[in-house]
């Protein structure tokens, strides 16, 4: 774990998100959004967009938050575990999704490189930053240059150094790691960042409640194998994406019989997320074929579709 310090931040108001515990989501809709189950949270539209894009899991890790607008610096940002993104609609393309400079906003700086080793130019296998005063080498620079140089990580802010366990080097939005216990090919890893930010500014990323955004339907007949005589009941359980039932959504139901289709009216799901509708099967049904039931749900913008079958024997 990265020691934590903010270094008189908070008071020079230069942290983007300082200690205000619940903050208001920005509701996605379902179509341009992606939820991640592991941590219960949405990555939606231009986010989403530039996740794919530029690194995925392993620069950015799973969303600790839904978007939001940030009310101490006026952003629409989302967390994640190895950083914040921003949204700055009025940057030049393709600039209007930025990375946090969380590193910076930690207080992690620490002094340049003497003069005496700063290489006498660039090569493979060293870079140094005038910006910063600080010299990137090595595995640490091939990852750099590899994963998304300056927008993914920005300037160095150490030189490398032996902290946890792991030499390791921090950037203005990232801190490396060496693992050379780990294979060639994954030897450098990103500290997360992003959750000891939300942890030392206690930032609430538990899932935040609203209106839902993902219908989960599942559809059952009371008789899978039924009877002439006997009336067939088809059950229908919603919920959201978090499991919880949602009442009031629409339902309609289609038995598709050999003959032709025949409608099943259900009432709207009740608070616990369930509806029910009873029909008696059509006298000329033949035996021993399967008849498909279709439902579909609706419940706002959102819709859902499964099916569910019976067996008629007699």
């Amino acid at each position: 774990m990265v020691k934590k310090s903010v270094y008189g931040l908070v008071a020079s108001g230069l942290v983007c998100a300082v200690a205000f515990g619940n903050v208001a989501a920005v509701y996605p809709q379902a179509a341009g959004c992606r939820l991640f189950a592991e941590t219960g949270h949405y990555v939606c539209d231009e986010f989403l967009t530039f996740y794919d894009a530029r690194g995925g899991l392993e620069i950015f890790g799973y969303p600790l938050t839904e978007a939001f607008v940030d009310p101490n610096c006026g952003l629409l940002v989302q967390y994640f575990q190895r950083s914040r993104m921003e949204w700055r609609p009025y940057n030049p393309d393709p600039y209007k999704v930025q990375l946090g400079l969380l590193v910076d906003e930690l207080g992690h700086n620490y002094p340049p490189v003497s003069s005496d080793q700063i290489p006498a130019f660039n090569s493979s296998t060293h870079h140094y930053f005038p910006e910063t005063d600080h010299v990137v080498s090595y595995a640490f620079l091939d990852y750099f240059r590899a994963k998304g140089g300056l927008d993914i990580f920005g300037y160095p802010r150490s030189e490398f150094m032996y902290e946890d366990g792991y030499i390791v080097q921090y950037f203005q939005r990232a801190r490396m790691e060496w693992h050379p216990e780990a294979a060639p090919d994954s030897q450098i890893r990103l500290t997360e960042i992003g959750e000891i930010y939300v942890d030392e500014f206690d930032i609430d990323i538990s899932p935040i409640a609203g209106e839902p955004k993902e219908l989960l339907l599942s559809a059952s007949v009371q008789r899978a194998i039924i009877g002439r005589d006997e009336p067939q009941v088809v059950f229908v359980y919603v919920t959201d994406q978090h499991w919880d039932p949602i009442p009031g959504a629409i339902v309609l139901g289609v038995i598709h019989y050999p003959s032709g289709d025949q409608g099943c009216t259900f009432n709207p799901t009740d608070e616990r997320g369930f509806a029910r509708c009873e029909f008696d099967l059509l006298p000329t049904l033949p035996p021993g074929q399967k008849v498909v039931v279709d439902v579909n749900v609706a419940y706002g913008s959102l819709t859902a579709t499964t099916q569910t079958f019976f067996i008629p024997w007699w």
